[in-house]
């Protein structure tokens, strides 16, 4: 993990909604909030390190700054990006919380001994399938990896059902990759545990080969880009990466779609974002609550209805976005804990000159 270091988001849009929320609803909230460590002044401030989208942070962050007085301090980069970084600071990290779009960085600090346990009343409002096999981080929203076409240039009976018919040299040319992206690894890996890593090293060196180095691109927004314009003929993304593409042009200027890959096929991943405390936290009351506000029912409707298009999976909020339902996937069931901390991947795109 420490050693692939993702590019940086770029082109990723600011654009977000406010849900709206009775006023017995904030108070509840208010209420649970202050439980867990009092409502702060406004000189109170912890730090978070923003490996998510700034859209989604930026709703979520306002919202809890407003209920409970404390300051965020935010700092975006890349989730691998921080990873390496707070291993690097270990316990003179200035970060309270680290927020991730995945699952393996989160891991890879568990398993570094840097994380805090997380509260178990916060735990408890998401799945335990989407939250830390050991209770050091919390799932916050989740994605599902797609494959996005150009529908000038291809017709849904042309499109692959499995990920790994992408190997097929009849793609090349016309398919996209963004191999830096820690979008990418749990797709990886999901291959490397169905087939083997040497099957998933072969599967990757035919990638390669198809995309060429005229459409490996740095981030899963490009592909959108190059695949609507028709640069390129298709590409595998996580879906909101459409949704919010279609939002900024406009569906008058979308000359591509998405589908789902065949039902539990590795390509059909389900990503979990998430947030933790770090051990070293000097403010581990502040950094609990932002924790249990995003994970509670005010949080996932801020999730629910901006223009982030991810999935909340929390506290019993469904989408209010007009994409397939969570509980209607029928991705490859690989766990949490099968994902790991990304190593497994990284060593297979480095074997493969992606990274």
């Amino acid at each position: 993990m420490a050693e692939a270091v993702s590019q940086p988001r770029t082109g990723a849009t600011t654009r977000r909604g406010r849900c709206a929320v009775g006023l017995l609803a904030c108070v509840v909230l208010s209420c649970l909030l202050a439980a867990c460590g009092g409502t702060a002044s406004a000189s109170n401030s912890i730090t978070l390190y923003n490996g998510q989208h700034e859209q989604t942070t930026d709703a979520l962050v306002a919202r809890f700054e407003k209920l409970t007085g404390i300051k965020v301090n935010v700092r975006s980069d890349d989730e691998d990006v921080f990873a390496s970084q707070i291993t690097a600071e270990g316990s003179h990290s200035p970060a309270d919380v680290l927020f991730t779009e995945n699952s393996p960085p989160l891991e890879y600090l568990q398993q570094k001994g840097l994380l805090a346990p997380v509260a178990p009343s916060t735990l408890a409002h998401t799945p335990s399938r989407y939250n830390s096999p050991t209770g050091h981080w919390v799932g916050v929203s989740a994605r599902v990896s797609v494959l996005v076409y150009n529908t000038r240039v291809l017709t849904p009976a042309q499109l692959p059902t499995s990920v790994m018919q992408l190997a097929d040299p009849k793609w090349k040319g016309k398919l996209a990759i963004a191999p830096g992206e820690t979008d990418f690894q749990p797709i990886v890996t999901s291959v490397a545990r169905t087939y083997g890593n040497a099957a998933a090293l072969r599967w990757l060196q035919a990638l390669k080969a198809n995309a060429g180095s005229a459409h490996s691109y740095p981030d899963n927004e490009t592909i959108v880009d190059q695949v609507n314009r028709g640069q390129v003929a298709l590409g595998v993304i996580n879906q909101y990466y459409w949704y919010r593409e279609r939002a900024q042009v406009g569906a008058s200027n979308v000359h591509s779609a998405i589908v789902h890959f065949a039902p539990r096929d590795p390509g059909y991943v389900i990503d979990v974002s998430g947030a933790a405390v770090l051990k070293s936290s000097q403010h581990q009351a502040h950094a609990q609550q932002l924790l249990a506000f995003l994970v509670s029912a005010e949080g996932q409707q801020i999730i629910a209805h901006t223009d982030s298009f991810e999935y909340p999976i929390a506290s019993g909020v469904i989408t209010g976005q007009p994409e397939t339902p969570l509980d209607k996937l029928r991705p490859n069931p690989i766990g949490i804990p099968a994902l790991g901390d990304g190593a497994t991947a990284i060593a297979l795109l480095q074997k493969a000159q992606l990274l």
